[in-house]
């Protein structure tokens, strides 16, 4: 039986995720300083797969974790595993704040292929809340003021990859349970950096230790809450929640690493915190 929609549980999930994105972004900026994303994503994954297993075991055990479409399953992660190593390569090529902010043009891509292959609707609140995240976005990056660099290319593929990733996961639901969903990533994705991580491997320090476990953590748990929040509400009403990261990296940069929190920041968070209101008002009214 599939849960009812709830616009409220979807943003509670969303919320998980949020966090777990934030705290995952800085762990990503310091153990990249030591180690290779190959390896890390690899140490990701199968460390992943053992914080899953209390949960797995819980729901009745590996026999329960059947895919009913392990070709899609593979697909998913072929392009998620891609958007991942771009996304944790761009970490290291330009500023958190930069490579999260270019990330927010996956919500684009997203409703686009939501619309084109699952049959969603965009309406008029989903599109102003679009499209107010992505003009908040804007402001805040002030693309022009520099010329584009490599990092920043490889920041907008990482968001067109989990664009994909992401309404592939909302078809999944459809068929498959979250548990299997990312058991199978996990699993997937543990295969296919097996020979890469390898190839680099060197033996990580304490320190480094300390925030793969966290990336482990918040890796396979934000998933579990995105993929949560997609049973609940469409894609096209999940993604633009996501556009909070935005502030969020900002306060946490100008917390963390004293990066300034000027007007215009501001300025595109309020505008991005208006979208995801309209797009939560919108959708309650049309339930009514």
């Amino acid at each position: 039986m599939s849960p009812q929609p709830s616009t409220l549980k979807a943003a509670f999930w969303m919320a998980g995720w949020l966090a777990a994105m934030l705290v995952m972004a800085i762990a990503g900026r310091e153990t990249t300083r030591e180690l290779d994303v190959f390896q890390i994503m690899e140490m990701r994954s199968v460390i992943g797969l053992v914080m899953l297993y209390p949960l797995i075991h819980m729901d009745g055990g590996l026999g329960k974790l059947r895919t009913a479409r392990p070709w899609q399953q593979v697909g998913r992660n072929i392009a998620h595993y891609g958007a991942q190593f771009a996304w944790f390569k761009a970490l290291t090529l330009i500023p958190l704040a930069q490579v999260i902010s270019i990330e927010f043009t996956m919500p684009i891509w997203t409703a686009i292929l939501a619309v084109a292959f699952l049959g969603e609707r965009m309406g008029l609140w989903k599109n102003l809340a679009v499209a107010l995240g992505i003009i908040g976005v804007v402001i805040i990056v002030r693309p022009g003021t520099s010329e584009i660099v490599p990092g920043q290319i490889i920041a907008l593929a990482a968001a067109v990859g989990f664009a994909i990733s992401v309404t592939m996961v909302k078809s999944l639901t459809r068929t498959d349970s979250v548990l299997t969903i990312l058991f199978w990533m996990l699993l997937i994705q543990s295969i296919i950096g097996l020979v890469p991580a390898l190839d680099v491997w060197r033996w990580p320090s304490a320190y480094a230790w300390a925030w793969i476990i966290v990336i482990a953590f918040c890796g396979t748990f934000s998933h579990y809450c995105l993929t949560r929040a997609m049973l609940h509400a469409d894609a096209t009403v999940v993604v633009p929640m996501d556009f909070l990261r935005v502030p969020l990296a900002a306060l946490a940069g100008w917390l963390l690493y004293g990066e300034r929190l000027d007007t215009l920041t501001i300025l595109g968070a309020a505008l991005i915190l208006s979208g995801n209101l309209l797009n939560l008002k919108g959708t309650g009214a049309r339930k009514k």
